[in-house]
């Protein structure tokens, strides 16, 4: 079916649907990994955004009930090169544009995904539309330049669990607050296991089975949890997740995080090293394409080693607005000089701006979970 890609700086590029007729917009961004598109469409920080996958074949392993990040896709769209509709894989149970058809996400093939990325990396992630029944290149523009810009939106709240649950046997157990108070009495596995509560400000399942992996018992809580929650249910340690959106309007967890600075180890990530840093006094930027793939390469100040690592982020902390906040600056990016880690030299707190759990992606960050582990003695 016929479909048209209009950017809102007035650039189309005419496509294919794979999953019929339908319409879309988001912020459209690139992701340069070669595999691991299920996690992709099911990573919750890409809600609000049409994902461009730089490399050109996807959909020939089919997808699966394992591999997901999330409960439900979290894409607004998915654009690729060309699609392959028939799988072939032993894990494989289903095809991609079933996947997507099933839960009403656009998929669009056919377009020059090597243009759209170049344009991207020149002119910056912008808004865009697509649609299978406005095909007037102007109409669609037009769209697409009504839609609300990515900075300023505080997309944590839209992704974030409703309800606290408790993670065991690779799956969430909800509570119900009406039977089950928020305090000390919700740890099973006190003095055998490090208690962690983990802000889910949009957190991948891979996190949790990384974390569940490190010997630590979870509990997950809405990303508007207060402190004074927090320190009722007396953890070990506190986690920050990964999320999508802007991090400087989720202004009710910057808050509760610089009211918990002092109060126990805390590990963040992605989202969450953002939000750690303006609680900490630091500044954050829009990147002008930011850094979404398995392959970005980040150096480690304290080993000086370089770790490939996976990324999925928009904005990024100011290196300058934290060197004077007895922060020690950790990690930066290779590509482009921006801050990838950080640590404080007082409290027992770190953060990098990658993701350690990969899923898809490399290995080589994992360590860091044994460091969240160390923190708490």
């Amino acid at each position: 079916m016929d479909a048209l890609l209009a950017l809102e700086d007035g650039r189309t590029f005419p496509c294919r649907s794979f999953t019929g007729p339908g319409n879309a917009t988001g912020e459209v961004v690139f992701n340069t990994s070669m595999t691991g598109y299920q996690e992709v469409l099911t990573d919750p920080s890409y809600s609000g955004q049409m994902v461009v996958m730089t490399y050109p074949l996807i959909g020939n392993y089919g997808v699966n009930p394992d591999d997901i990040e999330s409960d439900r896709i979290q894409v607004a769209a998915f654009i690729i090169k060309e699609y392959q509709a028939y799988p072939s894989n032993f894990r494989s149970t289903a095809t991609l544009a079933d996947y997507l058809t099933e839960q009403g996400i656009m998929g669009v093939e056919g377009l020059d995904t090597r243009a759209i990325t170049r344009h991207i990396r020149n002119a910056g992630a912008m808004r865009a539309a697509i649609s299978t029944d406005e095909l007037t290149p102007a109409a669609l523009v037009k769209r697409a330049t009504k839609i609300p810009r990515m900075a300023g939106l505080n997309l944590a709240k839209v992704v974030t669990t409703p309800d606290p649950f408790y993670w065991d046997n690779g799956k969430p157990h909800f509570f119900n607050p009406d039977r089950q108070p928020l305090d000390k009495t919700i740890w099973q596995d006190r003095g055998a296991k490090r208690s962690v509560v983990a802000f889910d400000f949009g957190i991948k399942f891979n996190i949790l089975r990384q974390l569940d992996q490190a010997g630590f018992e979870l509990v997950v809580v809405p990303s508007a949890t207060t402190a004074d929650t927090i320190q009722a249910m007396a953890p070990d340690g506190i986690f920050l997740s990964n999320g999508p959106g802007d991090p400087e309007p989720v202004g009710d967890a910057i808050k509760t995080i610089r009211s918990l600075l002092d109060y126990r180890p805390i590990f963040g990530i992605c989202l969450g090293h953002q939000l750690l840093g303006l609680a900490l006094g630091g500044t954050t930027f829009k990147l002008k394409f930011g850094h979404r793939g398995a392959n970005q390469p980040v150096k480690n100040l304290r080993s000086g080693k370089v770790e490939i690592t996976s990324q999925n982020h928009g904005f990024a902390v100011d290196t300058e607005s934290l060197q004077e906040n007895d922060v020690e600056i950790t990690h930066i990016n290779l590509n482009d000089n921006t801050l990838e880690g950080f640590r404080h030299r007082k409290y027992p707190i770190f953060s990098v701006q990658y993701h350690p759990e990969a899923s898809p992606g490399p290995h080589d960050a994992r360590y860091l979970f044994d460091e969240f582990k160390e923190l708490m003695g």
